[in-house]
């Protein structure tokens, strides 16, 4: 399974007009090779290297395991979580200061998740505690 942007590659620095210092809109991501026996997605953005501790950016699970595609700035089908901004929508990259890594990281589960709308992250992992069938990510930078 992989985890690819038109926007930018691995390692590579992540657009402005995705971050908080622009269009604040969530990046074009492709899904390749996802498992046959997947029953659903989970899809976690986050920044490991926030001052505060991993800062979460979009959280949506059960997306349906045909979806291979998200266009910059759609609107995910699927149930969104809470993230760290207190948004049910993506929040792009807005460090304090600094270069800081950004992992969008994608989930293949046997299962639909049995998690209400605006559950955050830690309620997401272990939700899919035993479920992972498969995963991938790709990881972004933006620096302020």
């Amino acid at each position: 399974m992989e985890v690819i942007s038109s926007a930018f590659k691995t390692g590579e620095a992540i657009p402005k007009k995705y971050t908080c210092d622009d269009m604040d809109i969530s990046p074009p991501l492709t899904f390749k090779d996802i498992p046959k026996g997947a029953i659903s997605l989970a899809l976690i953005a986050d920044d490991p290297d926030a001052p505060g501790g991993i800062w979460v950016h979009w959280l949506v699970w059960n997306i349906d395991p045909s979806v291979n595609e998200i266009s910059q700035g759609e609107e995910v089908r699927g149930i969104k979580g809470r993230n760290d901004f207190g948004r049910l929508t993506y929040g792009g990259p807005c460090p304090p200061r600094g270069t800081h890594r950004y992992y969008f990281k994608l989930y293949a589960l046997d299962k639909q998740l049995d998690l209400k709308k605006g559950s955050t992250k830690k309620d997401l992992v272990k939700a899919m505690e035993g479920h992972i069938i498969e995963e991938a990510q790709l990881m972004g930078i933006y620096t302020r």
